[in-house]
């Protein structure tokens, strides 16, 4: 049975943070250079290569966020254009696809958004990776996740404390991920809804306190906190499965596909 997994955009943030906590062989993860999304030869040079038979796409443009402001074409063509182009490359070969999204997508005013919620971003970013999501959507073999993550330790010397959000830390998110790569649909995955401040301050009491204005608010909505029902029932039933596996002495692996009776997001077709 393939299972090898390709990981696109390895040398961003959150994909260092995979690769140096991923000690599976069963990973790759191509550089830039050899993965160019924008080139659809290219992509399917690699895939054929490397033949995974699940591929998570974290390539793209993130920050800083204002670049999708100023660069719209840039923004355009690394978060819609190249999520397309990976989505027709894997529908050719039938592989599995996690798209990472963000929380940004939802309107950012009352929070906790559902998965079925309406959508509608407050500034560009949020608007490119909704854009790769249409094209994700199409494809019925994949997961969105609808991610808001951040790093370990937190790289600024404020935090907003009138704008919430589920952050979680990279290290965190690699976790969930492993756990839930199985199933296909919509999912947010976060934690605790609160704001940024607080959240920070849990691990850096000298954070300061800094206010969203109205002016700013296209920087990003005041409050895209979202509802994370479904991935705790998610998770709980995977540590169930695990006990019981561990309780068996079944300890070399854990069947992932219970999970797969979570049918997240029903697509019309």
């Amino acid at each position: 049975m393939n299972n090898k997994i390709l990981v696109t955009g390895s040398s961003g943030r959150f994909g260092l943070v995979l690769r140096s906590l991923v000690k599976n062989k069963n990973f790759y993860f191509p550089t830039k250079k050899q993965l160019n999304i924008l080139n659809e030869k290219n992509i399917t040079k690699i895939f054929n290569k490397i033949n995974p038979s699940i591929v998570i796409h974290l390539a793209g443009l993130s920050r800083p966020m204002n670049v999708h402001e100023k660069e719209i074409n840039k923004s355009i063509d690394l978060n819609i254009i190249g999520t397309a182009n990976i989505v027709k490359a894997c529908k050719k070969k039938n592989i599995k696809l996690i798209y990472f999204s963000t929380s940004y997508v939802y309107p950012g005013k009352k929070g906790n958004y559902k998965e079925e919620d309406p959508l509608l971003p407050v500034n560009n970013y949020a608007w490119s990776k909704l854009g790769g999501e249409a094209a994700v959507q199409m494809y019925p073999n994949s997961l969105i996740l609808r991610v808001s993550m951040t790093e370990k330790p937190f790289v600024h010397k404020a935090a907003f404390s009138n704008v919430k959000s589920n952050f979680i830390y990279h290290e965190d998110v690699v976790t969930i991920l492993l756990k839930i790569m199985k199933l296909k649909g919509v999912l947010n995955l976060g934690g605790k809804s609160q704001s940024i401040y607080n959240f920070v301050k849990k691990k850096n009491k000298n954070i300061k306190k800094i206010f969203l204005n109205k002016s700013q608010k296209n920087i990003m909505p005041r409050n895209s906190s979202m509802n994370i029902t479904k991935l705790k029932n998610i998770l709980k039933n995977f540590e169930i499965y695990a006990i019981i596996h561990l309780q068996n002495k079944q300890y070399c692996r854990i069947n992932y596909s219970d999970n797969e009776k979570y049918q997240l997001h029903e697509r019309k077709k």
